[in-house]
């Protein structure tokens, strides 16, 4: 008798619970279903795949395009194996900014000989520097045979490597109308490689050198690799097109300090550079949880005028 009643009175509680619950599941089932409807909603922008041609190599990328774009990127890559970066272009083309992204040469669907740091020192060569510029060239040119509205100021984005890459493709091509360049050395290749060599990747390096001790590093460190360099300064003299460049205070592969400081130098000489330097952050700015520095950029590419001129 005992055992019955605890069992009815135990089945009385289930169907109770049950009662109870019910509407709170298909209350969170149907805002599930909501979530989904809302995620699948398409987004403000087109995709399309293309094609195009580099220095006899066939690249494959992708364009994102606004129904009105405000102005238009192309994404340069750094020095890894890397495809086209479909969430920064993503995130890019949500706020108004058609972009081409396309994957690097030897890499994914494109074409060529992928020329990177598993691979090799000509990863940092001027031959393979060139060779991307091209590359980045191309693909402005791509672009802006998509574009409708042939007055959009196309430009470029990157970060790290494409630092002396986007310099060499601006000089190539007068449809590049602005640049901005996260982490980008505005050393040569040689003093960039002393600096990260004697960091060892080290992310309290910070914490137990100074600005002096890098600087003397980066002056007398022998060389560990022969190659044909690269100084990105001669460039960036001959430009007249804007740029913005972004650093973290805490980078261990770029000396920020010292690239500050030749952009400072480059701006006393009316060159129409900018940066901003986020001192908490490290190497991967344009990647950081923290997302002030892509915001910063993309407030800046809206705010550019439209008057901008080339030497």
């Amino acid at each position: 008798m005992i055992y019955k009643k605890n069992r009815d009175t135990l089945l009385k509680d289930i169907r109770a619970i049950n009662a109870y619950y019910k509407p709170l599941v298909l209350t969170l089932f149907l805002l599930l279903v909501t979530s989904v409807h809302v995620l699948a909603k398409p987004l403000d922008f087109t995709t399309k795949e293309v094609k195009f041609v580099s220095s006899g190599d066939t690249l494959a990328g992708t364009i994102l395009k606004p129904e009105h774009p405000v102005a238009a990127l192309v994404i340069v890559h750094g020095s890894g194996q890397e495809k086209r970066m479909m969430k920064w272009a993503t995130l890019l083309a949500q706020n108004g900014i058609a972009v081409l992204t396309y994957d690097k040469r030897g890499v994914g669907e494109s074409g060529g000989v992928y020329a990177g740091p598993e691979v090799g020192t000509n990863n940092v060569d001027a031959a393979n520097l060139n060779l991307l510029s091209l590359d980045a060239s191309a693909a402005v040119n791509a672009l802006k045979k998509d574009l409708s509205d042939k007055h959009i100021q196309i430009g470029l984005i990157g970060g790290s490597q494409a630092g002396w890459i986007i310099p060499l493709t601006a000089r190539k091509n007068n449809n590049v109308r602005f640049m901005t360049i996260f982490s980008g050395a505005l050393v040569t290749v040689r003093e960039q490689l002393r600096f990260q060599f004697y960091t060892n990747n080290d992310r309290s390096f910070w914490d137990t050198h100074t600005e002096e001790d890098a600087r003397q590093h980066i002056l007398n460190d022998p060389d560990k690799y022969q190659f044909t360099d690269t100084d990105p300064l001669p460039t960036l003299f001959e430009l007249s097109i804007p740029g913005l460049w972004i650093y973290g205070g805490k980078d261990i592969q770029v000396p920020a300090q010292l690239s500050i400081e030749h952009l400072k130098t480059l701006q006393s000489k009316n060159n129409r550079y900018e940066y901003q330097l986020f001192p908490d952050l490290g190497h991967n700015t344009a990647f950081a949880k923290n997302q002030e520095p892509v915001e910063a950029v993309i407030k800046w590419i809206k705010t550019l005028k439209s008057s901008t001129k080339k030497k």
